[in-house]
């Protein structure tokens, strides 16, 4: 039975198999890797914040791969591939150059 929330890039991708607890607690612990960056940038630790925000994306393409579209809600934009490459690309990038970039006066 679909709900016209459904993600219609996914209505033929079979369910996940994991119980639905981990799947809300692997999307919980990405909620908590934007939080715990969101503190970061509130507190002007600008490259802890982007490489913590780099890390929860890279994060959220395992969870995208792994979980059901509605459990991952609004972060099922297009189908599960596309959602996970794109998060991977600009996860990875961000931690890439947060990590590399040198710190100043140190």
């Amino acid at each position: 039975m679909n709900s016209p929330l459904d993600n219609p890039h996914d209505l033929s991708v079979a369910p996940s198999r994991l119980p639905r607890w981990v799947q809300w607690g692997f999307l919980l612990w990405f909620v908590l890797g934007v939080v715990m960056a969101s503190v970061f940038a509130l507190t002007e630790h600008w490259r802890r914040a982007t490489f913590v925000l780099g890390v929860s994306l890279l994060w959220l393409a395992v969870v995208r791969l792994t979980c059901d579209s509605r459990i991952v809600g609004v972060f099922a934009v297009r189908s599960r591939r596309f959602d996970a490459a794109f998060s991977t690309v600009i996860g990875g990038a961000m931690a890439f150059l947060a990590a590399s970039v040198d710190a100043l006066g140190s």
